[in-house]
């Protein structure tokens, strides 16, 4: 008996330490910079670790924009142009990068970025350009500008990414997305030739 006596106490002190020092359960602890621990929640803890550095965040933008263009112009092509050839390749366009655009979202999301709800001042400019135009001038200029222009710099902006991302998702979109584009870029190229 004279064991539970001193058990009691030194039990009691345990029990104090451990609920005085315990920690929310749903915290964490993490170290920082210079070596105090912080408690970081879940929910924190899983933003910073989806979150992407500026440059990366810039090209998930870029790669939303060509493909919001895209759409647009493909819409835009679709309303104006008489020629089948080019109402055929603006709707492949719009299918395509509505798709592609669909997958840039979903990973903007996943890592908490912000994209532009439209199309950038050049594409806008464009487009109000374009809607002035009829017959064939639409036509060359839609094959000219979204046609060949837009995917050699949307296929150079994908390059880009697969060189310099860090993000290992954004260069796994990049690669899926670039035979796309170069698919785009060929048939552009064989109805620009017509």
């Amino acid at each position: 008996m004279h064991h539970r006596h001193l058990a009691a106490p030194a039990l009691t002190a345990v029990v104090l330490a451990l609920s005085s020092a315990q920690m929310p359960l749903h915290a964490q602890p993490a170290a920082t910079d210079s070596g105090t621990t912080t408690t970081t929640t879940p929910r924190a803890a899983a933003a910073q670790g989806s979150k992407v550095n500026r440059a990366d965040q810039r090209l998930i933008r870029d790669i939303a924009q060509a493909n919001m263009a895209e759409v647009e112009t493909g819409k835009l092509a679709l309303e104006k142009s008489q020629n089948e050839q080019v109402k055929t390749f603006a709707q492949k366009m719009i299918d395509d990068h509505t798709s592609a655009l669909n997958d840039v979202q979903q990973l903007a999301q996943a890592k908490n970025v912000d994209l532009p709800d439209g199309v950038d001042l050049k594409h806008k400019a464009l487009a109000t350009s374009m809607r002035a135009m009829s017959g064939a001038n639409f036509d060359r200029d839609y094959k000219k500008h979204a046609g060949l222009a837009d995917h050699r710099q949307t296929h150079d902006l994908l390059q880009k990414t697969q060189r310099n991302a860090k993000d290992p998702d954004l260069k796994a979109l990049a690669a899926k997305m670039l035979p796309v584009v170069d698919g785009h870029l060929k048939m552009a190229e064989q109805m620009g030739s017509r």
